[in-house]
């Protein structure tokens, strides 16, 4: 396709800690898929995500804008991404791409009062709404509690199979507090068959339009739920949490209540914690969430060797491949798992590797990057301006070396960082947390020096980042 728009590859997971993967240097496991990938690609050591919540984040990465600029802020209130505001789908058909999606789109918020522990209901409305974005091709797993809870394109499957009901107990049983190998075959698990229904529609592409497929797992986000062949893949010999109780001595912390209980905590954990309190969390508990977590990166890599297999084999060395997360996850550091409110790296910073086309050489890069860089990178290849974005093409961050600072946002949340001093406001009724962390002289985030006098100017310069970067949108 020389002289062709090149096709386009996305590849993302949910709730995915960029050191989860071997090529980031994890030994737990090895990701060799991603590793491949890498080898051939750029990775980028220093990219963040644009909001600690799947549905901020996600509207974020489709539309080049930070939240507070598409609307779409909250995973709870019901502020849906806007048909109207441009996205990679309209933007990408528009230019005469064929648009499919397969995985998790979660551009609206869940209904979580609907939900039943004894029905997996309708959900035809959120699979039109989806495909009205701009979506040519659509097959829906929402993500792997939703497919539990709503009848999608998975469960719909799942169900006729005769899986649907195990998986639906397992996940509603709060005895198993989220983690539990899935209770059917493994070709089965939701991120099987994302998987491989993406390589077989790559297998079968033979449109003359150029392809922008968005491979979207719901893995390895919770429930913790591997298929258990997969656990010989993890040597929790060499696996190692980062906690300091004390830490969470300091009220002003923002997981404070959450780690030693109370009404003002707030992250996913939490609500299957013993008292409600995440330090009460057992050794055994963690060590078995850690293990399920790294035995599904490992599933999700297998099929993503799948993936770029049927890419090579169908498509060659044109297209344009990204692999990313929408955010990571705490995964028992500090004691605690999810990512709500969260501003640690292990939530923050992701994993991303390009592949541009024809592109055959291994580079790392250290500069600044967030997830709105990757649309006006789609763009960028498809010919196709970006000038609307918040973001800039990875290339341009590449050469430049990178953005001066990267914002995370969410409901009542905000947080900067220049690299080194990393500033985080909440404001959620009850919980009003200030939060400053310099990297450099505390890499595991024990301390905040918001009241010492030394990081005042640190302080100050920070928060008049997270006012120009309101202002310069909401009070233009």
């Amino acid at each position: 396709m020389t002289g062709s728009p090149p096709h386009i590859i996305l590849i993302t997971c949910d709730e995915l800690r960029a050191d989860a993967l071997s090529c980031y240097g994890n030994r737990v496991i090895s990701t060799p898929s991603l590793d491949a990938l890498a080898a051939r690609g750029t990775r980028f050591q220093r990219a963040y995500t644009n909001s600690p919540w799947c549905l901020p984040s996600r509207c974020s990465l489709a539309t080049g804008r930070f939240p507070h600029r598409n609307g779409s802020y909250s995973n709870f209130r019901d502020i849906p991404l806007d048909a109207d505001i441009p996205n990679i789908y309209s933007l990408l058909q528009g230019a005469g791409y064929h648009t499919a999606h397969i995985g998790k789109c979660h551009y609206a918020p869940v209904p979580y009062n609907r939900t039943r522990p004894d029905a997996t209901l309708p959900y035809d409305d959120f699979r039109e709404y989806y495909l009205s974005l701009g979506i040519d091709h659509l097959a829906l797993q929402d993500d792997k509690q939703v497919s539990v809870w709503f009848m999608d394109d998975y469960a719909r499957e799942l169900d006729a199979a005769g899986y649907l009901a195990a998986y639906r107990d397992a996940t509603w049983d709060r005895a198993n507090a989220k983690v539990f190998p899935f209770p059917g075959p493994a070709e089965w698990h939701p991120d099987s068959w994302v998987g491989r229904k993406s390589a077989e529609y790559i297998e079968r592409y033979e449109s003359e339009q150029p392809l922008f497929l968005w491979v979207s797992f719901s893995g390895p986000h919770y429930p913790f739920d591997p298929p258990a062949a997969y656990f010989e893949r993890v040597d929790m010999s060499v696996d190692r949490r980062t906690i300091d109780a004390a830490a969470f001595d300091d009220p002003s912390r923002i997981h404070s209540a959450t780690f030693h209980g109370g009404p003002t905590g707030a992250i996913d954990g939490m609500g299957h914690a013993p008292g409600s309190a995440t330090k009460h969390y057992s050794d055994a508990y963690w060590h078995d969430l850690r293990r399920n977590y790294f035995a599904n990166v490992a599933q999700i890599d297998d099929y993503i060797g799948r993936i770029l297999s049927a890419v090579e084999a169908r498509l060659g060395d044109d297209p344009l491949i990204v692999f990313t997360a929408d955010h990571g996850e705490m995964l028992g550091n500090h004691g605690l798992w999810g990512k709500n409110n969260c501003a640690y790296e292990d939530v923050w910073n992701v994993p991303l590797i390009v592949n541009y086309p024809a592109e055959d050489q291994a580079r790392v890069s250290d500069s600044l990057t967030m997830l709105v860089d990757v649309l006006p990178t789609c763009l960028e290849a498809a010919g196709l301006a970006y000038d609307f974005c918040d973001g800039a093409t990875l290339r341009e961050r590449d050469r430049t070396g990178g953005a001066n600072y990267v914002f995370a946002e969410g409901e009542g949340f905000l947080a900067v960082s220049d690299g080194r001093y990393k500033l985080t406001r909440v404001a959620q009724a009850e919980r009003q947390h200030s939060e400053l962390i310099d990297l450099e002289t505390d890499p595991h985030e024990l301390v905040n020096q918001i009241d010492d006098p030394a990081y005042l100017s640190e302080m100050a310069r920070l928060n008049a980042q997270l006012v120009d970067h309101l202002m310069s949108h909401t009070l233009k």
